[in-house]
């Protein structure tokens, strides 16, 4: 049975409220602020931010570089791709990404940033030593979320407009696929087996599960919510646990994050957090979900284990992305 958990009122955290458990790998949170042009320094031992890191204009997707040295943040009006050294936390370069650039991955080698132009409807191809622009594959409207296969030779991206997910071969260049998803497909998340691709899609209600061995349709999760309309279910951030038991799917202006059996492609329970929750991540051991809500300015800790809201940290105006680093 589904439970709706309400979230306790938001307070100071202090090693009583989170426990001793919370001790993770990860020690600390990089928030990026979309109206600050910063990112927000979270300490999670003591769940608190401790400070702001200046950075490119309207920073959104964050992501660490394959040797975990650096903080990789995909600015869209400063169009690039912002460098930070995290031992520093200092700006070392910045790498050009083409016009509003929203979501980009990295190859394994660390070589090659794939970039989604939403104004130009394009996927680019990026030399991240040189800066230079190696490549371009057009693809939908307004394109966004950008995925690399695990065997490193696909990049998956989706088209907002088209409803679709295009499949790109990163040798040649060229689309091999076009799958047709729910409507305005957002993020993904590949199970730990590698074998399925799971796409978000947000005026769709919905989570698409794209098998990667034949790139069909395997199931259509519908997310729900009592007492809430469909279009108010609105999901975009993913994420799946190691073992790929289970994914957690925000549900965006339903104010929820969705927990689903991987298995069974059902929501097991569903946690009240900010408005507007975004992006999420996992603490090592993942007893902890870090939620960043865009609309109410803030990250919410979630309990997995007993599926509930423990505190909400303020974190900025707009907050998009939540990356976790040692």
């Amino acid at each position: 049975m589904n439970k709706k958990i309400l979230l306790a009122p938001v307070l100071a955290l202090s090693m009583g409220v989170l426990g001793s458990a919370t001790l993770h790998a990860q020690t600390q949170a990089w928030v990026s602020s979309e109206k600050d042009n910063t990112i927000t320094l979270v300490d999670l031992g003591q769940g608190k931010v401790t400070g702001t890191v200046p950075t490119c204009k309207r920073p959104r997707h964050m992501q660490l570089s394959p040797d975990r040295k650096q903080m990789l943040v995909a600015c869209s009006d400063s169009n690039a791709a912002d460098v930070i050294d995290l031992a520093t936390h200092k700006s070392v370069r910045r790498v050009p990404l083409g016009d509003s650039p929203e979501i980009f991955d990295v190859s394994h080698d660390g070589k090659t940033f794939f970039a989604s132009n939403e104004d130009d409807a394009e996927l680019s191809f990026i030399d991240a030593s040189s800066g230079k622009k190696t490549g371009q594959v057009k693809v939908g409207k307004e394109p966004e979320g950008v995925k690399v296969s695990p065997d490193g030779q696909t990049v998956f991206v989706t088209s907002e407009v088209a409803s679709m997910v295009h499949v790109i071969d990163i040798a040649t260049k060229t689309i091999k696929k076009n799958i047709l998803v729910g409507k305005r497909p957002r993020r993904f998340a590949i199970t730990p087996n590698g074998q399925e691709l799971w796409v978000s899609n947000e005026l769709g209600a919905s989570v698409s599960v794209i098998s990667l061995k034949d790139y069909s349709v395997l199931a259509t999760i519908a997310l729900q919510l009592k007492g809430a309309r469909e279009s108010d279910i609105t999901p975009i951030g993913l994420v799946m646990t190691q073992d790929g038991k289970r994914a957690y799917v925000t549900m965006g202006r339903a104010n929820h994050v969705a927990f689903i059996d991987v298995a069974s492609r059902k929501i097991t329970d569903q946690v009240l957090v900010g408005k507007r929750p975004w992006s999420v991540a996992l603490s090592a051991d993942e007893s902890k979900l870090y939620v960043v809500n865009g609309l109410s300015d803030d990250m919410t800790i979630v309990d997995t284990v007993k599926a509930r809201a423990l505190v909400s940290i303020p974190v900025g105006r707009v907050p998009h992305t939540v990356v976790l680093t040692n």
